[in-house]
């Protein structure tokens, strides 16, 4: 797949700001520091797309990006960069408004296609395994992809990868794809995967 045109359209801080339209949207999610801004923007090959910062906690709003593809199922889409959960040198009360606008988003949706939910492929969490709970409980299947597995020793990664796999719940044939903002591993089965949900429509 290629990627025609990526550009950022909004930032949403309240649901009567979400998108009009009908074009499919997928939704990227993951706690705080777990490399999703770094990830989208390996996906869609832009350096400074969705913006990086060393401060977890950094995206505070629903950011909403415009893609452009060569593939007929998905020629254009929403991309939704939701803010990360968890640890974040913010205020509390602006931790508080987080919840409720992504339970919004998520529940809500009629045009969301998919959720990307990014674990940690070294630290998984309690709390990562509860929000895949959630995201199954109100019908969102999540696609789990491990960041950061550059990161990983050769001699560990598979040993490391299993861990992850069972830390966050996942079944014994789901799929948990491991993937490299540095090195671009595992952006063709994340591609592949996004596409895989258009065609089953």
């Amino acid at each position: 797949m290629k990627i025609f045109a990526a550009e950022f359209i909004k930032s949403c801080v309240s649901p009567e700001q979400f998108p009009s339209g009908r074009l499919h949207e997928v939704a990227f999610v993951g706690r705080s520091n777990v490399g999703k801004s770094s990830l989208i923007n390996s996906l869609l090959n832009r350096r400074d797309l969705a913006k990086v910062s060393r401060t977890p906690g950094k995206t505070r709003a629903v950011n909403v990006f415009l893609i452009s593809t060569s593939d007929p199922e998905l020629s254009q889409f929403h991309l939704v960069d939701l803010p990360g959960y968890g640890f974040a040198k913010v205020a509390k009360s602006v931790r508080i408004q987080w919840g409720p606008l992504m339970e919004d988003y998520l529940v809500g949706r009629a045009s969301l296609l998919g959720v990307v939910m990014l674990v940690d492929s070294r630290v998984a969490t309690e709390q990562d395994r509860q929000t895949i709970a959630w995201l199954r409980s109100i019908n969102r299947n999540p696609l789990v992809v491990a960041t950061k597995v550059d990161k990983l020793k050769s001699g560990e990664r598979i040993r490391v990868l299993r861990e992850t796999h069972r830390a966050v719940g996942l079944a014994e044939e789901e799929q948990l794809i491991p993937y490299s903002s540095v090195t671009g591993d595992g952006r063709d089965r994340v591609w592949r995967a996004i596409r895989d949900l258009a065609g089953s429509l």
